[in-house]
C-alpha cells in the first residue's frame, strides 16, 4: 500500500479515471452495435454522425487509437452505404 499523500491521491484519481474510461468505451461499443444492427437505412444514415462523434470523443480522450477509430469509422460507413 502507498504510504505517500500524493501516491494515494494518484491511487484514487486513476481508479476514477479508469471507471468513467470504461463507461466511455462501453457506451460506444454500445452504439456501435446498435448501428450495426439496424435495418433501416434512413435511421442508420441520422444515427452515423453520432457514433463517429462518439468515436472522435474517444480518441480525443485516449481511451482508444485513431487508427483503430478510424478502421470502425470506415466500415460503419460502408456497411450504412450497403443499407
Amino acid at each position: 500500500m502507498a504510504n505517500h499523500k500524493s501516491t494515494k491521491k494518484r491511487i484514487r484519481s486513476t481508479e476514477v479515471r479508469r471507471l468513467r474510461n470504461k463507461y466511455y468505451h462501453k457506451s460506444a461499443r454500445t452504439a456501435i452495435k446498435k448501428l450495426r444492427g439496424m435495418e433501416d437505412k434512413k435511421e442508420a444514415t441520422t444515427f452515423l454522425p453520432k457514433v463517429v462523434s462518439i468515436l472522435d470523443n474517444l480518441v480525443k480522450r485516449n481511451i482508444i487509437h485513431k487508427n483503430k477509430a478510424a478502421n470502425l469509422k470506415s466500415s460503419l460507413t460502408i456497411k450504412v452505404n450497403k443499407l
